[in-house]
């Protein structure tokens, strides 16, 4: 008797910020990446911007979240906010901590 085989699909993921989430269930995610120039050999950074399906409106601006491939939500939705990596005002209370450290 053959046994069933279930096949799971490893899913695409990316981190990156939150830089608009004023649509409903939706956050637009920058995603920076970066790459060599191919004639002059320095590495510059592209900023590529992705519609993230947020079910909860959790994600705000700032926000560093991770995002993963899924199934077409809409016209432009191809990515899923699988979670919040660090919330915006945690960052900046981390940012401030260590400006402190530096300067005592």
């Amino acid at each position: 008797m053959p046994e069933t085989v279930e096949i799971v699909r490893m899913r695409a993921s990316k981190v990156g910020v939150v830089v608009s989430d004023r649509m409903d269930k939706t956050a637009i995610v920058a995603v920076e990446r970066m790459v060599r120039h191919p004639a002059y050999k320095r590495i510059i950074r592209r900023t590529s911007r992705f519609f993230a399906h947020d079910e909860k409106n959790e994600a705000r601006v700032g926000d560093q979240v991770e995002i993963v491939e899924t199934r077409p939500m809409s016209k432009n939705k191809r990515w899923r906010v699988a979670r919040i990596v660090v919330k915006a005002a945690e960052k900046d209370h981390e940012i401030a901590r260590l400006n402190e450290e530096a300067g005592s």
